[in-house]
C-alpha cells in the first residue's frame, strides 16, 4: 500500500508509506493551495512537490498530511486537528513518536503553535517560504486592495470572527515571533517573484536577533529542496 486516505472531523487526511520504513515520520502542513481529499492531495498533484514526496519515501520516511479545513490561517481548529492527526498516526503506525515537520507558507502559522503545544514530540521543523506572522502578512496584503479583501474574508471564516475584531486583535499583537521551544529550525526561501522578495524582507525583520539564518535559493535550484531537508533531518535522528 503506497498511501491511505481517511476522514477525521470531516477533513481528509493522507499517509504515504515508504517501501523500506526507517521509523521516522514527517508531517506536511501545506500553504494556501494545499488540499487533501478522498483520493489525492496537492503534494501529489504538483510535479515538484511529488518529487519531494518520492524522495522522502525512498529515504524511508512515512509522510502524513491533512486538509486542515483548507485556508485555515493558523486557526485553533486546524492546530487541534493537526495534533489529533499526530496522535492517530503514532497509534496506528510503527513510528518514533518524535516527528519532523515541513510547513509551507501559511502552514508555518500552524507549525509554530504546534511547536509550543507539542514539546518533546517534534524532532525538527523545516519552513518553506513561511508566513511567520499573520500581522505582518496582513500589512503586506493591505497594499493590494483585492488581495486584502480576499484575505480578510478567509480570516473571518477560519477564525470564526468579524473584521473589526480581527483588525483590533492584530493591531495589539506584537510582531515578534517566539522560536524558543528547543526545536531545531531550518528556513528555506525560494526567491521566485516580487512577492517572495517582499516576504523575505519581512521575514528578515521578524528573525532579527533570533540567531536563525534563512537559506535563499533561486527557482532553478528547487530540485535540491528534498536533499537539503533530508540532510537537515538526519542531523537530529541520532538521539531517538
Amino acid at each position: 500500500m503506497e498511501n491511505r486516505n481517511f476522514l477525521m472531523d470531516t477533513q481528509w487526511n493522507t499517509i504515504h508509506y515508504p517501501e523500506k520504513p526507517t521509523g521516522f515520520g514527517i508531517l506536511i502542513i501545506g500553504d494556501e493551495r494545499h488540499f487533501v481529499d478522498e483520493s489525492k492531495c496537492f503534494w501529489t498533484q504538483n510535479e515538484g512537490k511529488l518529487a519531494i514526496i518520492n524522495h522522502f519515501k525512498k529515504t524511508g520516511y512515512t509522510i502524513f498530511s491533512s486538509n486542515l479545513y483548507g485556508r485555515n490561517w493558523g486557526s485553533e481548529n486546524a492546530v487541534e486537528l493537526a495534533r489529533r492527526l499526530y496522535n492517530q498516526v503514532i497509534r496506528s503506525e510503527i513510528l518514533n513518536n518524535k516527528i519532523h515537520i515541513v510547513a509551507e507558507g501559511m502552514g508555518a502559522l500552524v507549525a509554530l503553535k504546534l511547536m509550543e503545544k507539542m514539546k518533546g514530540q517534534i524532532r525538527s521543523v523545516v519552513f518553506l517560504n513561511p508566513i511567520l506572522s499573520l500581522k505582518s502578512h496582513i500589512e503586506q496584503e493591505r497594499e493590494y486592495k483585492f488581495f486584502y479583501k480576499k484575505l480578510m474574508r478567509e480570516l473571518i471564516v477560519a477564525h470564526n470572527t468579524d473584521q473589526a475584531s480581527l483588525e483590533e486583535e492584530f493591531q495589539n499583537t506584537p510582531l515578534k515571533v517566539n522560536f524558543e521551544f528547543g526545536v531545531p529550525i531550518k528556513i528555506i526561501h525560494v526567491m521566485s517573484n516580487g512577492k517572495s522578495y517582499n516576504q523575505s524582507k519581512q521575514m528578515q525583520q521578524i528573525l532579527t536577533k533570533t540567531g536563525i539564518n534563512p537559506i535563499y535559493i533561486v527557482p532553478e535550484k528547487k530540485q535540491q529542496l528534498s536533499h537539503m531537508m533530508i540532510r537537515f533531518f538526519n542531523k537530529y535522528e541520532k538521539d531517538l
